[in-house]
């Protein structure tokens, strides 16, 4: 049994204009991404980590991921970011993975989403031909799931153009195709963890003012979580 996710009008996707500038999410929505978040097993935290960022050749865009680790913020280990050009396609074998492989993870989910094409994502990611000067980066990770009848006013607040004060050098926004519960995800990268510092002072700067997107988000998500995670691959 063969299942296709197929990219087109039929999403019903809103496409917001974002300004230009380099650390607005791109408005685009060409590409499907499998997002995987894995818990490790007791004492298989490292283990898990290597098979992740182990590159695989049956992959449909060898080379196209981002692993995250976990630093402060949800349950999960990892989350991995994998690139699958304009469609995904899921048969029944699945990817094989060997018992001791499985044996690494307490738990995982997987959620596929339609975003920008690869070439943005690895510009605003830091990845790609930048990686090697990117090691230092600081990513936040956030899922967002919008109030009933709130979910293009939740698209448009996280489209909007990145606030003064903003120390971000890309954001990326992903839509929900098919799988967990939220409706959104986004990874904003950081050069470094002073530059976070910075961002998140200036943020609750605005905040105290009955301002900023803290209290704009507000209006129209029912949940979201944030996690902050340094990159272990590429």
């Amino acid at each position: 049994m063969k299942r296709i996710v197929t990219l087109g009008m039929a999403l019903c996707l809103s496409v917001w204009i974002a300004a230009a500038q380099s650390n607005a999410p791109s408005a685009k929505r060409t590409d499907v991404y499998h997002i995987h978040f894995a818990k490790a097993a007791l004492g298989k935290v490292g283990p898990l980590g290597d098979y992740l960022k182990t590159p695989d050749p049956k992959a449909p865009m060898p080379g196209h991921v981002l692993v995250l680790r976990h630093q402060a913020g949800d349950a999960w280990d990892y989350v991995e970011v994998e690139h699958e050009g304009t469609k995904a396609t899921i048969d029944s074998s699945g990817r094989a993975a060997a018992p001791d492989v499985r044996d690494r993870y307490e738990w995982h989910n997987d959620t596929f989403v339609v975003g920008p094409p690869w070439a943005e994502f690895t510009a605003a990611m830091g990845i790609g031909s930048q990686a090697a000067s990117t090691v230092g980066s600081v990513y936040v990770v956030s899922v967002y799931r919008a109030a009933p009848g709130h979910r293009d006013g939740l698209l448009k607040e996280l489209m909007a153009p990145p606030e003064k004060g903003d120390t971000s050098v890309g954001n990326v926004i992903l839509a929900h195709l098919e799988g967990a519960d939220w409706n959104f995800f986004g990874i904003a990268r950081y050069k470094s963890y002073q530059d976070y510092g910075v961002n998140e002072t200036n943020s609750i700067a605005q905040t105290k003012k009955g301002a900023g997107g803290w209290v704009t988000l507000r209006d129209h998500v029912a949940y979201h979580v944030d996690t902050l995670a340094d990159r272990i691959a590429p």
